[in-house]
């Protein structure tokens, strides 16, 4: 465990330790004296350092996750609810991009599980849709829908987008850690590339099922969860 933590810290911090070298010595040595370009200089620096922190925290839960370390704290609550907050936390991107939210749900289902974690991957699956929608003949749009199995005890959750479809050589790897089916994509977004491993080392530890599918006109990720009826 402290192997694969060492080599991901390692390989990760890599670009963040390269810029926040080479702006601090174009501080000291006095590269640019304008006091705007400074300040920028300075910017980037603490962005880089917010960076690596964010990163090592989420990697440390994600080990303690992966390998059994962290205990859950499970209750009842109504998950329509714990969605609809995760998309009031959304708002402003889902102004910015224009993007319309459409609910197919009762309004209230009651399940059984940690909902502090629950929320991580929601809030994960959510994120990722507004980062991928595109219009699609004019619609463009993120679904999010519950289906409950009263037989199952289970509500499947899911959460689709418009957009592009995602590669069949991607959809097993977009789970692994620091898997990146663009390159570029999660230096520029702010991401750290971990969010769907949280997903699977999350509803790992419960048993439940997850994952993607691609459709006609988009893509709809999944978890299940245990009724509390």
């Amino acid at each position: 465990m402290r192997k694969i933590f060492i080599s991901d810290v390692s390989h990760e911090l890599k670009t963040p330790i390269a810029l926040i070298q080479g702006y601090s010595e174009g501080l000291l040595e006095n590269v640019n004296t304008e006091e705007e370009s400074r300040k920028f200089y300075a910017e980037v620096i603490l962005d880089e350092t917010n960076k690596m922190d964010k990163l090592v925290k989420q990697l440390l839960e994600l080990m303690k996750l992966e390998y059994g370390k962290r205990e859950f704290e499970d209750k009842k609550f109504n998950i329509v609810e714990l969605e609809k907050e995760v998309v009031r936390k959304s708002q402003v991107m889902l102004e910015e991009k224009q993007i319309e939210i459409k609910f197919k749900t009762p309004e209230e289902i009651n399940t059984f599980a940690d909902d502090f974690y629950i929320e991580q991957v929601v809030s994960n699956y959510i994120t990722n849709a507004i980062k991928h929608v595109k219009e699609v003949k004019g619609e463009k749009y993120i679904q999010i829908e519950n289906e409950v199995n009263v037989e199952k005890n289970k509500v499947r959750v899911k959460v689709f987008n418009t957009g592009d479809k995602i590669a069949e050589e991607d959809i097993a790897r977009i789970w692994n850690r620091f898997y990146k089916a663009d390159q570029s994509r999660n230096r520029e977004d702010g991401g750290t590339g971990i969010g769907l491993s949280f997903v699977k080392a999350i509803m790992s530890n419960y048993g439940n099922v997850y994952g993607v599918i691609n459709k006609e006109n988009g893509v709809e990720f999944y978890l299940e969860l245990d009724l509390n009826i």
